[in-house]
């Protein structure tokens, strides 16, 4: 268990500042009701693995650089013929954070790579999917900064799942747009009339 000098900027943000507000908001009875994010989950698929098996291994090793946790290279289930995939093949890389270096990658997702996006125009706030659960993805995998970008042969887009304990997708959205999540402003309806 992490001590207090040591945990993360964005946990003690939540604790300090997201939690109250949104208990005002959503006047929640009990602190156990109120959201709070559980996992992240992100993934890569290397479709090219089918060629090169060791690229699914490049793109563990650049996965567990950017999760800072290391990541396990994912393998088909079964084969299909059409794809040229055969059971037991590497196909990608994935990783599970919780706890503090869930927060960790969540503080460096927000201030430091979605701000490097090329035509970034902020997040699809539709991409909720009914259960409190936010999808996204990033096209490059060199917005990271832990990517050297001199030794890269290759580049990757990947997916990051953030998992919330939330009800409905209106907290959930609600909960990330507290910690910063660059959603477009919501619309009032009385703009467009």
């Amino acid at each position: 268990m992490a001590d207090a000098a040591n945990e993360p900027r964005l946990k003690k943000y939540y604790e300090q500042t997201v939690r109250p507000a949104m208990q005002e908001q959503f006047s929640y009875k009990n602190v156990m009701q109120m959201p709070r994010l559980d996992k992240i989950v992100i993934n890569m698929g290397v479709g090219e693995s089918t060629a090169d098996s060791k690229k699914a291994q490049v793109a563990a090793d650049d996965l567990t650089l950017i999760a800072g946790q290391k990541a396990m290279v994912t393998r088909a289930k079964k084969s299909i013929a059409g794809f040229k995939v055969r059971e037991d093949m590497p196909l990608g890389a994935k990783v599970t954070l919780r706890g503090a270096q869930m927060y960790e990658f969540l503080d460096r997702l927000i201030t430091i790579a979605l701000p490097r996006v090329r035509d970034f125009r902020g997040l699809n706030p539709k991409s909720f999917d009914g259960r409190g659960n936010f999808a996204m993805g990033i096209k490059e995998h060199i917005v990271f900064p832990e990517i050297n970008y001199d030794k890269v042969d290759q580049i990757w887009g990947m997916d990051v799942i953030v998992c919330t304990t939330a009800d409905t997708d209106d907290e959930a959205r609600e909960l990330l747009r507290a910690f910063n999540f660059p959603f477009p402003a919501p619309k009032e309806k009385e703009e467009a009339a």
